[in-house]
């Protein structure tokens, strides 16, 4: 890992109306919009889903971290997150966000243990500690063979 401060750089590129392109160098670029919710067209990533997706993905990634560091086994990840927008007052914000997470772990992983990697993944996970809203973890955890693994493959 590279020595703190880490700088990450964006370009959004828009007109009066239509997409939003989002470049960064040496990356695809994404096409964004409003949402439907905003009378967007509702067929394209919107930075509210953006958003949304980045608590997820970084779970992810932070688990396989701690996973590694702790020796733990496990086959599989699954993060469905949801978010709130909502009106505080006068502003519009996120209020807050819950992960329903599904780990699939391998018969003889105890599944307490899976979970409290799970949860320190969360406690860890650098996009959900930069925001103001509160995200909420609900952890299942599945063992291969005790059920079918919903993250299985994903």
């Amino acid at each position: 890992m590279q020595a703190f401060p880490h700088h990450y750089e964006v370009t959004a590129a828009g007109a009066v109306d239509g997409n939003v392109e989002l470049t960064a160098e040496s990356l695809t670029m994404l096409v964004s919009a409003s949402p439907a919710e905003f009378d967007g067209p509702g067929d394209r990533w919107s930075p509210e889903m953006l958003l949304v997706a980045a608590i997820g993905d970084c779970l992810v990634l932070t688990f396989r971290a701690v996973a590694l560091a702790s020796k733990l086994p496990w086959i599989a990840l699954r993060c469905r997150v949801s978010g709130t927008l909502d009106r505080v007052g006068r502003i519009t914000q996120f209020t807050g966000f819950e992960v329903h997470a599904t780990l699939g772990v391998p018969i003889g992983v105890d599944p307490e243990r899976a979970r409290r990697a799970l949860e320190k993944a969360e406690q860890n996970c650098l996009i959900s500690n930069s925001l103001k809203a509160p995200v909420r973890l609900l952890p299942v955890i599945e063992v291969a063979g005790a059920g079918s693994l919903a993250a299985a493959g994903a």
